[in-house]
């Protein structure tokens, strides 16, 4: 779900994202600022060690083999099983939080924030924080797998795979830019609830979120984005399909059954896809060494 490393760095000049206790989470509390600010800003005592958090890294760090590589099985249901029961004390969140209390709007789209817990050439870590109508826009995720686990909040997530070529009509005068996607969700989900997966070519890897209330997301990428590797992020526009004349007839059948598709259109980066990065002062990882 990362959105592309070339947005994350952009800061929000001077607005809190909420208040907390300084036991709990320091990263939520603090202000954040522009990069250019040189003023230090004192550090939080460190937070407890956590156990779910370190049992997650290092089973990433098992699982995860590089760019070009998808965990087998065996592997995804291991990752899974850890964050079903991963909760929010376990990246130092709560509840009884203000950021998760708030239930005022602000005018337009509010801007989401991020902070990576870890991040290696194999793998990532990192936490999202959408405020009330806080929107993550239609991305996809190339080559990545993608691990979900929604911490807080209620939140709408819409999901598209591609449809492949074959299904597509070769007489079809649809504009070349667009390219038909299949619905795989589009429903509202609440935490507690257990993690997702998408897969480079399945899974819902084409996303968007919209927070229905204030959300923390738990993000597992391997491999994360990577500009130089090919892995950018793409967005798009989705238009509801309407007619049958760019499909061929096994494709008008499963559509018959139920099955929703839209045009997808990739678009210039949206101005809703800007995020705040604010530095991760929960539990830590420790890098142990391999065996």
């Amino acid at each position: 779900m990362r959105i592309g490393a070339r947005l994350v760095d952009q800061g929000m000049n001077g607005t809190s994202v909420g208040h907390v206790s300084h036991s709990k989470v320091g990263y939520i509390n603090r202000i954040i600022k522009k990069k250019r600010c040189t003023r230090r800003i004192s550090r939080h005592r460190a937070l407890p060690f956590s156990m779910a958090l370190q049992d997650l890294f290092l089973a990433c760090r098992d699982i995860f083999k590089g760019p070009g590589t998808v965990p087998p099985t065996e592997d995804v249901q291991r990752l899974c099983h850890i964050l079903d029961k991963m909760r929010p004390e376990d990246v130092g969140l709560s509840q009884d939080l203000q950021f998760f209390k708030s239930k005022s709007t602000t005018k337009g789209t509010p801007r989401v924030t991020n902070t990576n817990i870890y991040k290696c050439d194999n793998f990532s870590l990192c936490i999202f924080f959408l405020p009330t109508g806080g929107v993550i826009p239609l991305h996809n995720h190339p080559g990545m797998t993608v691990f979900s686990k929604l911490l807080l909040g209620s939140m709408h997530i819409k999901s598209y795979d591609w449809v492949e070529p074959s299904h597509e009509s070769n007489g079809s005068t649809t504009s070349s830019e667009l390219r038909l996607g299949q619905v795989k969700a589009d429903t509202v989900f609440t935490a507690p609830c257990n993690s997702s997966v998408l897969y480079p070519t399945t899974g819902g890897n084409i996303h968007a979120f919209t927070a229905i209330t204030p959300c923390a997301i738990l993000d597992v990428l391997g491999p994360p984005y990577s500009q130089e590797d090919g892995r950018d992020c793409s967005y798009y526009r989705d238009t509801p399909y309407t007619t049958n004349a760019a499909l061929n007839d096994d494709l008008i059948r499963t559509m018959e059954d139920g099955e929703r598709y839209s045009w997808l259109e990739e678009i210039d980066v949206p101005e809703n896809s800007q995020m705040d990065s604010i530095e991760y002062l929960g539990p830590r990882v420790i890098e142990t060494g391999r065996h």
